[in-house]
């Protein structure tokens, strides 16, 4: 960052609540932790639907589906965090 910016950047942080201050800092790893439950269920209920039209005897797209949302977004969780703190 220009020095300009950072300038602007702790002035604005410095007018912040303590808790507005947690808040903005944990923001990002808030919204990681989410996506990362949003994938697992919504692969996880995409693979349930796929099971009820296919008619397999066991929940094989069920289970493949909640692995796949579990893979992607673990990666993407770290990706996230990892890639914060970097910076």
């Amino acid at each position: 960052m220009p020095p300009d910016d950072r300038e602007r950047r702790r002035q604005e942080v410095e007018g912040l609540s303590s808790l507005a201050s947690a808040y903005q800092k944990a923001g990002p790893y808030m919204a990681a932790s989410t996506s990362l439950v949003a994938s697992v269920g919504l692969f996880t209920a995409l693979g349930y639907w796929i099971d009820g039209k296919v008619g397999t005897k066991g929940p094989w797209f069920l289970l493949a589906g909640a692995l796949l949302g579990m893979v992607g977004g673990f990666v993407s969780f770290f990706r996230t965090v990892l890639g914060k703190r970097e910076k």
